[in-house]
């Protein structure tokens, strides 16, 4: 283990990579009750959902810490499970099984621009300002879904939407969001996962949610999802912007926590070059086409795993412990099950507030970048729609920038990013 992982060379030793594989599971293990939740509205089984999900992040795991060496754990990403259930199958009218078409295919072609090593262009072709806004924008419809769930925000016809009644499920999720935001303050590992196991415990002991007949079983099949995927369905003119989107937003998470926990661990030369950036998209890529097959949406790099580097990972064995981990969890499917929606919904909004935390990077004296940003921003949410957020603030910064004169702002990728975004917004919007 210790030849295999390098471990003398990287510092390290077996306990220390324990542990901060130990970490990183605590700090992510909410993704086992959350991705479920949000994909189960997409008409997918939800126990099928829970053993996909451990699945699906422990392969991608093992992958990323065997294949390229590296600390990284991987699991269903957030906003990409939403833009899944809430544009293309809630929004766009897909089956399920539709959608998962989308996230092979987007999967397939990102793992071929990874290998003839575009993605790192598309990333430098994008302004800062609207790289930051879309990170921004998911986390504001990921909290906005995350009231939505909690019964904290509700429809109301006369202003689109409303405060909700203080029930118990609002209130014990309010007391859940309360107590996460305190353990995160004071640095507590696995806040989230303790304010999940709180709202439950106290859900269940005001008798909002019903005890499990027992508390470990074999996992759940996953025959109801598995390998449903229709690709013949997803190859359609239409479905251009929704591939496009998924690939858009996975490469700027992706990336974005790629070059974070690579600063963290060390992995980062002084001219910006970074070890082992492609084996860790590759694994990213591949871990998304299994996953589609699997049954779920786009499996990405989770940046929790900078928790487990704090705590002095630097290896893929801490990776293989996560992993590990995740497979465990697959025999707790019955307490997994039981979670509410308001037990989740605080965790929704905390990473929306995670990912909303660098908006002050963008130039907002600068109204040619502000404008863009801020539409991308805001129409994710309002819209119910991370495409649309998107479309809209690549196509208004490419006309700003062209009657502006400002020509040479805009890259030739940047072009065919405007063009599929102009397509897209053609085509989703009602005719």
């Amino acid at each position: 283990m210790t030849g295999f992982f390098k471990l003398k060379e990287h510092g390290s030793d077996a306990k220390t990579e324990i542990i901060g594989g130990l970490t990183t599971f605590l700090t992510m293990a909410y993704i086992i009750f959350v991705n479920p939740m949000i994909l189960s509205e997409a008409g997918m089984d939800k126990p099928a959902l829970i053993t996909v999900t451990c699945l699906a992040a422990a392969l991608g795991t093992f992958l990323v810490g065997l294949w390229a060496n590296v600390p990284f754990a991987m699991a269903p990403g957030m906003g990409l499970n939403a833009f899944f259930t809430y544009t293309l199958v809630m929004g766009q009218g897909l089956d399920w099984q539709t959608a998962l078409g989308v996230v092979f295919i987007s999967g397939i072609a990102f793992l071929i621009l990874t290998v003839i090593g575009i993605r790192e262009k598309v990333v430098t072709s994008i302004p800062v300002g609207l790289r930051i806004a879309t990170a921004a924008g998911i986390g504001l419809f990921i909290t906005f879904i995350g009231m939505k769930n909690l019964g904290l925000i509700v429809d109301n016809p006369a202003t689109l939407v409303s405060i909700g009644p203080l029930t118990k499920p609002v209130l014990i999720g309010l007391a859940s969001l309360i107590l996460i935001t305190v353990l995160e303050a004071r640095k507590i590992k696995g806040a989230i996962l303790i304010g999940i196991v709180f709202a439950t415990v106290v859900g269940a002991i005001f008798g909002e949610v019903s005890l499990p007949e027992k508390l470990v079983s074999a996992p759940p099949s996953i025959a109801p999802i598995a390998f449903k995927l229709d690709i013949v369905a997803a190859l359609q003119w239409g479905l251009v912007g929704a591939i496009f989107s998924f690939m858009f937003v996975d490469l700027f998470d992706s990336i974005g926590t790629i070059v974070a926990c690579s600063y963290e661990a060390g992995y980062v030369e002084p001219d910006g070059t970074i070890h082992k950036i492609d084996k860790v998209l590759e694994a990213d890529a591949v871990a998304t086409i299994a996953g589609s097959l699997l049954g779920t949406s786009t499996t990405t790099t989770y940046v929790e795993s900078a928790s487990g580097i704090g705590d002095g990972a630097r290896t893929g064995l801490a990776s293989v412990v996560t992993g590990a981990l995740f497979l465990f969890a697959l025999f707790l499917a019955p307490l997994i099950g039981i979670v509410p929606g308001f037990a989740t919904a605080p965790a929704l909004i905390i990473v929306g507030v995670y990912m909303f935390r660098n908006i002050n990077a963008i130039d907002f004296t600068d109204l040619k970048v502000a404008v863009p940003s801020f539409l991308t921003m805001i129409l994710m949410p309002l819209t119910f729609s991370i495409a649309t957020g998107l479309t809209v603030g690549f196509l208004s910064y490419i006309l700003i920038a062209v009657c502006s004169g400002d020509f040479k702002k805009i890259s030739p990728v940047m072009w065919v990013v405007g063009l599929l975004s102009a397509i897209n917004l053609f085509v989703s919007m009602p005719h």
